[in-house]
């Protein structure tokens, strides 16, 4: 009599967790694909001052077109800054931004934004 109780319960038990787990299979959970928190950009630049003059390459290996200036700050107050114009750098170019001071140059430095595709 023993073994035929706990021949049924285990019996049982055998039969919920195949019906739970059958369940589980049938309906699987559908996750959408996660946006991406950050998405890589931004052109690579690097910038050559000879003298007053400033020579900047920046390339862009990243598939969303970015938008770039240069900016100077020159060393004499009465030496006027500069920005240069936006300049777009697409996909996988390199593109070449100028610029001066009347004398010497305290910092360069480019800013970056993202342009529509």
């Amino acid at each position: 009599m023993r073994l035929s109780r706990s021949l049924a319960s285990v019996t049982a038990a055998v039969c919920l967790v195949m019906s739970l787990s059958y369940e589980a299979m049938s309906n699987p959970r559908v996750e959408k694909p996660r946006a991406v928190a950050s998405e890589l950009f931004g052109a690579s630049c690097r910038s050559k001052v000879t003298g007053s003059r400033v020579t900047t390459y920046c390339h862009n290996p990243y598939p969303r077109t970015d938008g770039v200036r240069l900016h100077i700050e020159c060393e004499r107050w009465w030496d006027l800054d500069t920005d240069s114009a936006e300049v777009a750098a697409g996909p996988a170019q390199t593109v070449r931004l100028t610029g001066r001071c009347w004398k010497e140059v305290r910092s360069v430095w480019v800013s970056h934004r993202k342009l529509a595709r």
